[in-house]
């Protein structure tokens, strides 16, 4: 039977941004250490759950952001000031 993997990251409501589409973006923070990482820090931006997976060792951080369709997964990594987003509904 597959369970559900363990959150490891939280969405900081009160630390967003704007992409230029207009969508919200959250920042990020480990809920425990993993990786190189350590519970409390703090990430990039993600626009909602589906596009980092809570499991293995993905993780956005720095000033990068991910959003609509995009899914960040395994032990994939987008840093620094990178912007990645996938198709969304409507887009031309």
């Amino acid at each position: 039977m597959k369970t559900k993997a363990q959150k490891k990251y939280t969405l900081l409501k009160n630390e967003t941004i704007t992409s230029p589409k207009g969508k919200t973006l959250f920042r990020i923070q480990a809920l425990f250490d993993f990786s190189i990482f350590k519970k409390g820090d703090k990430g990039g931006f993600i626009e909602r759950e589906e596009n980092l997976s809570h499991s293995g060792d993905a993780w956005v951080s720095g000033n990068a952001w991910v959003s609509g369709d995009a899914h960040v997964y395994g032990n994939a990594w987008v840093s620094g000031n990178a912007w990645v987003s996938g198709e969304e509904e409507g887009e031309d």
